[in-house]
């Protein structure tokens, strides 16, 4: 999963940039860095990385502004946040905004890089062409479409990762923390983020046909007709 995988790092701390760096190129991933929020966008736009390590507080743009602008830019990129912020609101902040993880600092090296090759994992393309229906509900894993009564729903990869999940799912209430686990690859974090993202996908779908996603109070979510 590391081969050939470019990653851009973003910190302004030069040590911890180049740690990070040489880590990940002895793992076999090419590298590009970058020290502020502009050099970032500029990066991402050239270098079209696999990945992004964003710090959050960086001395121009911050790295919640710097994902915030990619994402309207339409460039869906992997990111995890690095930040010595740990906390649930910043969590939050960060997924919201189509941020893929979140590592707090102090971290370890070992552990940010298994971080890294699960979220490259998760976001990879799927190897067949699987086609998930429920009801009027369609969504093509391998084309990354999604569609409702014949009508085309656009969805952010979160939003369609999270939907895929409760189709292979369907019929199942699964738990917020299995969600988390599931979706994003933790078996900790907040289940803010999950009703989060189960709204967006309400405000999309639900205006096309009868509401499939169902809430069961205190214990999760179920996707059933």
């Amino acid at each position: 999963m590391s081969e050939g995988m470019r990653v851009l790092v973003v910190d302004d701390e030069a040590n911890i940039r180049d740690l990070i760096e040489v880590a990940l190129r002895f793992h076999g991933f090419t590298t590009v860095t970058a020290e502020t929020g502009d050099k970032a966008l500029r990066a991402a736009a050239g270098e079209r990385p696999d990945l992004i390590l964003l710090d959050v507080m960086l001395p121009d743009v911050d790295g919640f502004e710097v994902c915030r602008r990619l994402r309207a830019d339409g460039d869906q990129v992997p990111v995890i946040f690095l930040t010595a912020r740990d906390t649930p609101s910043d969590t939050v902040t960060g997924l919201t905004l189509g941020g893929d993880d979140y590592v707090s600092k102090p971290f370890s090296i070992e552990a940010l890089i298994a971080r890294v090759r699960a979220v490259l994992r998760r976001t990879a393309p799927p190897p067949s062409d699987t086609v998930l229906r429920v009801a009027d509900l369609e969504l093509d894993e391998a084309h990354w479409t999604v569609r409702r009564g014949g009508v085309d729903v656009d969805l952010s990869p979160t939003e369609f990762r999270l939907l895929a999940y409760l189709m292979r799912h369907a019929g199942r209430v699964l738990s917020r923390a299995q969600l988390l686990e599931g979706v994003w690859g933790w078996d900790h974090g907040s289940p803010q983020v999950v009703e989060t993202y189960i709204s967006y996908l309400r405000r999309k779908l639900d205006p096309l046909g009868t509401p499939l996603i169902h809430t069961q109070r205190g214990v999760g979510y179920a996707l059933r007709p």
